[in-house]
C-alpha cells in the first residue's frame, strides 16, 4: 500500500533509519517463544495461588471455612481479610499513580463486598491444579444486601466529578447561547446514544510471578503491566519495601489496552503470599476473572445539534452520564471533543457520573474519545442528512481552524488532508447520497465516514546510553512494550542519532532497575521515551566528540557538536565529510572500555503552552448488509491519520490496523451484558463476549498523512495507538444507516436492531 511518511525534522543526525519500515527487532524472540511473559518465568520452589471470587455484588462475608481447605495435603495457606497483616494498604489516603478521586479498591481489606467477582480469598498450594481444586472447595458465607447495577435507574442521581488525581479535564464552561441558537436553527437534531460496558480482553491474562530471592525481603516481581515503575511504587508503599527489595520486571506484555495502567489485584496477592510464606509464588487470573478488573463504562449520551440553512453549525449541546463504582470517581474526557472538533460559537458540554455496585471502570483504548466520538459523529451524520449536505462536505464546511475550547491555535492540524486523501483512496465520490439506494444483489451497500481526534502529549522520561569498546550501543529505559513496537522505534532513534547499524544497538525496557519512564498509555511513549532516548544518545555523542578532539592531530579539533554528524559508525564534519573519526577506532585509541550518558526529558511548557496539540483522522467505511438477514459485513475501511512524524510506517500501520479491527468490534459485536438480578456480567468469556475474528475483517487501507510539528516534542511525533481507533465505530454505524435507512444509536449494531 502506498503510504505518505512525515518528513524528518530540520536537524538530522545519523544514518537514516527513522521513517523506514523496519521489522520488529523482538519479532524473532516472540515467534520462537524466547520472549517470556509474566506467567512463563520458571523460578525454583514455586507455589501457585488461585483467586476465590465473590458470587454476590453487595454485602458482607460472615464466615470463611478455611480449615477444611487447609487440611488438604499440599495446601499451604488461605489468605483472606481474616489473616492479612496490617499494611499501609489500610491507609485510605494512599492512591496509585493513576487513581481517580475516591478510595482505591483494596483486596482482602475487610469483610465488605463492593462488586460481584471481588477477590475474597487466595488459596496457595504446591501445584496450580491443587490450588484450583482447593479454591473450588472453599466455603464462604455471605450476608447479601440489595444492589443496584442498572445505570438506567440512576439517571436522576448524576453528579459532576471534581478534578481527581487521574488528571480529569472537566468540560469547558458554555460559550455563546446554545439554547437560543438551537431554538432558532434551521436544521435541528436531538437524540440519545448508548453503549453498554465493554471489557479490554487482551490475549495475555493478568498474572504475576514473584521470585523469592532469600535475601531479606528481596523479590523479583514478573508482572503483566503497562508500567513497571508504577507497580513498584504501588508495592513499596503498601508493603513498606525498598525499591531494591521490589524489582518489577515486565519485558513483554501480551496486550492490555489500558487494563494494565493501574496495578491489578493479582500483583498485590502474589507479593502478599510470597512475603508471608517466604517462597516464590505465581498468581494467574482466569478469563472469567479478567471481567472483574474494570471496563469501559456503560455511558448514556444526549446530543442536540443545530445548523443554519447552509449547514453551518449554530449550536452544540453534548451531555454524558457514565457509571462509576461506589468507592471511586472514575472519569473520562467524553464530551470535550464536541467543542473542539468543529467550528461553533454556541456550545454547552456536560459530564456526570452515577454510582453503581460494580468495580471501578478502567481506561480502555482511546478512553472517553471512543465513547464521545461515536455519539458526536453519529449526530453529525444525522444533521448532515437533515441539512441536505454530504457528510464529508458537512464536516469540511464546519472545519475548526482553532481550538475554541481553550482559545488556542493548533500546533499542527492536517485533518483537511486526512479528509481529502482518505476520500480519494476510498472513492467517496461514487457514493449515492440517498439511503438504501446502493445494492449488489441481495446486499445493501452503505458508505459512511467519521472524524477522530486525540491528545498529543509528552511525559517526563529518562534514558541511559552506553557504548562499549566493541562498538555495541546499549540504550535503556524502564518503559514497557505492550505490542506497539517500542523496542523497534527506540532502536531506530538510537541508531540514527549515533550513526550506528541497527544490529549494533540493543534497547532494554520493562525493568525498574532502568531509568524511570511513565506508564505506556495515552499514545505518549514515542514522544516521551523517544525524546529521552534521543537526548541520552546526543549526550553520549558529545562525550565521543570530546574524546575525538583529544586525539593527536584530530580532524575534528575545534568543532562544536552542531558542526558534526554521526553516520555509518563515524563522526564527521558537516562542511567537510572527509574530516572524520571512526567511533570504534576512537574508543580503542582512548582506552575507554565504554562511554555512558543519561538524560531526563519532559515537555517544554513554555513552548507548548500557547498551543492545542492533537492528532486527527478521517475514517471511511463500506458495509454490506444482507437485506433478509440483517447481517452486517464491513467490506472496506480507509483510515487516514495525521499523527506528526511517523517513526516507523510498518509498526504505525499495524497500530492502525489493530485499531480498526477493534473499532469494528465496538460497532458490531462488543457488549458486556449485566444480569442486574445478580449484579454480574454474564458473558464473561471469549466464547460469549464477541470480538472480531479473521473472517470478519476484509480490506483495511491505512493512509499516513504527512504532518510536521516542531512544537509537540523534539522528535515531532504525536503517537498513533489511540487515534486510529477513534471514529471507526461511528463510521460503521453511519455506513449501516446509508445502506439500510435505519439509524441505530445504541451499540453494538446487531442484526436484531436492523430487522
Amino acid at each position: 500500500m502506498k503510504q505518505t511518511i512525515a518528513a524528518p525534522p530540520v536537524i538530522r543526525l545519523g544514518t537514516d533509519y527513522i521513517g523506514k519500515p523496519v521489522s520488529r527487532v523482538e519479532g524473532l524472540a516472540k515467534v520462537t517463544g524466547a520472549a517470556k511473559y509474566a506467567a512463563e518465568f520458571n523460578v525454583p520452589d514455586l507455589l501457585y495461588g488461585y483467586v476465590v471470587s465473590s458470587p454476590i455484588a453487595k454485602g458482607k462475608i460472615t464466615r470463611i471455612h478455611a480449615d477444611e481447605v487447609l487440611a488438604l495435603s499440599g495446601v499451604l495457606q488461605v489468605f483472606s481479610h481474616e489473616n492479612v497483616p496490617s499494611l499501609a494498604w489500610f491507609d485510605r489516603s494512599y492512591k496509585d499513580d493513576l487513581a481517580p478521586g475516591g478510595s482505591p479498591f483494596r483486596p482482602l481489606h475487610d469483610a465488605e463486598i463492593l462488586f460481584s467477582q471481588q477477590p475474597v480469598a487466595l488459596v496457595v498450594a504446591e501445584t496450580f491444579e491443587l490450588a484450583r481444586y482447593a479454591a473450588s472447595l472453599l466455603r464462604v458465607e455471605y450476608a447479601a444486601e440489595a444492589h443496584e447495577t442498572d445505570i438506567e435507574k440512576k439517571r436522576d442521581d448524576g453528579y459532576e466529578p471534581g478534578r481527581g488525581k487521574s488528571g480529569f479535564m472537566p468540560p469547558p464552561k458554555p460559550r455563546g447561547n446554545p439554547n437560543e441558537a438551537y431554538k432558532n436553527a434551521a436544521h435541528q437534531h436531538e437524540a440519545e446514544y448508548i453503549h453498554l460496558a465493554q471489557h479490554n480482553n487482551p490475549l495475555e491474562n493478568f498474572a504475576t510471578t514473584v521470585e523469592w530471592l532469600g535475601e531479606g525481603k528481596k523479590l523479583n516481581i514478573f508482572d503483566k503491566t503497562q508500567g513497571a515503575m508504577n507497580v513498584q511504587q504501588y508495592l513499596t508503599k503498601i508493603f513498606g519495601l525498598s525499591k531494591e527489595e521490589a524489582r518489577v520486571i515486565s519485558k513483554f506484555t501480551g496486550g492490555a489496552f489500558g487494563a494494565g495502567l493501574r496495578p491489578q489485584y493479582q500483583v498485590f496477592l502474589a507479593v502478599l503470599a510470597a512475603l508471608a510464606l517466604e517462597r516464590s509464588v505465581r498468581v494467574s487470573l482466569t478469563r472469567q476473572q479478567m471481567f472483574s478488573l474494570g471496563h469501559r463504562p456503560h455511558t448514556l449520551q444526549y446530543l442536540k445539534l443545530g445548523a443554519n440553512e447552509n449547514g453551518g453549525l449554530e449550536a452544540v449541546h453534548h451531555a454524558a452520564l457514565a457509571e462509576t463504582s461506589q468507592f471511586e470517581d472514575f472519569t473520562e474526557v467524553v464530551v470535550n471533543w464536541s467543542g473542539l472538533l468543529y467550528q461553533c460559537e454556541n456550545v454547552k458540554l456536560d459530564y456526570q457520573l452515577t454510582k453503581i455496585d460494580a468495580n471501578s471502570p478502567i481506561d480502555m483504548r482511546a478512553p472517553g474519545a471512543a465513547t464521545g466520538s461515536f455519539a458526536l459523529e453519529s449526530a453529525m451524520d444525522e444533521l448532515a442528512y437533515k441539512a441536505g449536505v454530504d457528510p464529508l462536505d458537512f464536516r469540511l464546511l464546519n472545519y475548526a481552524e482553532r481550538d475554541q475550547n481553550m482559545n488556542k491555535e493548533f500546533s499542527s492540524k492536517k485533518l483537511r488532508e486526512c479528509y481529502h486523501q482518505g476520500a480519494a483512496r476510498f472513492g467517496w465520490e461514487k457514493r449515492n447520497p440517498t439511503p438504501r439506494s446502493m445494492r449488489d444483489g441481495n446486499w445493501l451497500i452503505g458508505y459512511g465516514m467519521a472524524t477522530g481526534c486525540w491528545d498529543a502529549t509528552q511525559q517526563k522520561a529518562a534514558a541511559k546510553a552506553s557504548l562499549t569498546a566493541d562498538g555495541h550501543l546499549m540504550v535503556s529505559s524502564a518503559s514497557n512494550d505492550i505490542g506497539t513496537g517500542t523496542y523497534t522505534i527506540m532502536t531506530q532513534i538510537a541508531a540514527q542519532t549515533l550513526g550506528l547499524p541497527l544490529e549494533a544497538v540493543t534497547f532494554r525496557l520493562g525493568d525498574t532497575e532502568l531509568p524511570e519512564a511513565p506508564v505506556q498509555g495515552g499514545s505518549w511513549t514515542a514522544a516521551s521515551v523517544g525524546t529521552a532516548v534521543q537526548a541520552a544518545c546526543q549526550a553520549l555523542g558529545k562525550k565521543l566528540l570530546k574524546l575525538a578532539q583529544q586525539l593527536a592531530d584530530s580532524p575534528l579539533q575545534g568543532a562544536a557538536f552542531e558542526d558534526v554528524q554521526f553516520v555509518d559508525g563515524v563522526i564527521r564534519l558537516n562542511e567537510d565529510i572527509s574530516r572524520r573519526v571512526g567511533i570504534a577506532e576512537l574508543l580503542d585509541a582512548s582506552g575507554e572500555e565504554k562511554v555512558e550518558a543519561e538524560a531526563t526529558t519532559g515537555p517544554n511548557m513554555l513552548k507548548q503552552q500557547p498551543y492545542s496539540m492533537h492528532s486527527h483522522n478521517a475514517v471511511f467505511v463500506e458495509v454490506r448488509v444482507d437485506e433478509d438477514l440483517g447481517t452486517v459485513h464491513v467490506a472496506r475501511v480507509v483510515n487516514a491519520v495525521a499523527a506528526g512524524r511517523i517513526l516507523n510506517p510498518k509498526t504505525a500501520r499495524s497500530q492502525v490496523l489493530g485499531s480498526v479491527v477493534w473499532g469494528i468490534g465496538m460497532a458490531l459485536m462488543e457488549e458486556s451484558i449485566m444480569d442486574h438480578g445478580f449484579g454480574r456480567y454474564i458473558n464473561h468469556s471469549l466464547a460469549e463476549y464477541h470480538i472480531p475474528v479473521m473472517a470478519d475483517i476484509h480490506t483495511i487501507d491505512v493512509v499516513l498523512v504527512e504532518e510536521e510539528d516542531d512544537i509537540v516534542n523534539p522528535l515531532g511525533v504525536k503517537g498513533i495507538g489511540e487515534i486510529g481507533f477513534v471514529g471507526v465505530a461511528a463510521a460503521v454505524a453511519n455506513a449501516v444507516f446509508h445502506a439500510t435507512g435505519k439509524r441505530v444509536r445504541d451499540l453494538p449494531v446487531s442484526l436484531d436492531k436492523l430487522l
